[in-house]
């Protein structure tokens, strides 16, 4: 409970209260943070698995073209999103925590995952922050990332549920 609380506060201090399975996006002047939690009913492992094997992505999550690389601390990958299916996103991996903490992003932006072990589900919670200087003059050109995010987590979510009750 502890660990729930500690990262609802880190939420609620950057503003952006996401709540189970909906994203919710605060935008300000010079940045842009979207977040979103959703209860899994997996190990902690498995969550893991699905977010680092970039091989498997574009198989059971649907917002995902393709993931090249290796993600693994230190490596590069290149993401191609349906957010902007032209753009390969060559993103660095910058912490990883097993079964816990996934971050990876470039000079524009950080992609935070998490996944906290509750009992025999996990609350996974997945943030990006974006932003910098001159993001006041792209900023609207950027799409929302809201539908993505829960999108996201649905599939990951149906797709750890799965592996999970095949064990």
């Amino acid at each position: 409970m502890k660990n729930l609380t500690t990262i609802l506060l880190i939420m609620a201090s950057t503003s952006t209260m996401a709540q189970n399975g909906k994203a919710s996006t605060v935008k300000k002047t010079f940045n842009r943070t979207t977040s979103i939690s959703q209860s899994i009913d997996a190990d902690a492992s498995i969550i893991w698995t699905l977010l680092t094997n970039a091989a498997d992505y574009s198989r059971w999550n649907s917002t995902v073209i393709s993931i090249e690389g290796d993600i693994r601390k230190g490596e590069k990958i290149k993401l191609k999103s349906t957010l902007d299916p032209q753009r390969t996103f060559k993103l660095k991996v910058k912490e990883m925590i097993p079964d816990k903490k996934l971050v990876w992003g470039d000079a524009m932006g950080e992609r935070t995952y998490t996944v906290e072990p509750k009992g025999s589900t996990s609350l996974f919670t997945m943030t990006e922050k974006i932003g910098g200087p001159i993001f006041p003059l792209f900023a609207s050109k950027i799409p929302s990332f809201d539908e993505s995010f829960e999108q996201f987590a649905s599939d990951l979510k149906k797709e750890a549920e799965s592996m999970a009750n095949s064990r």
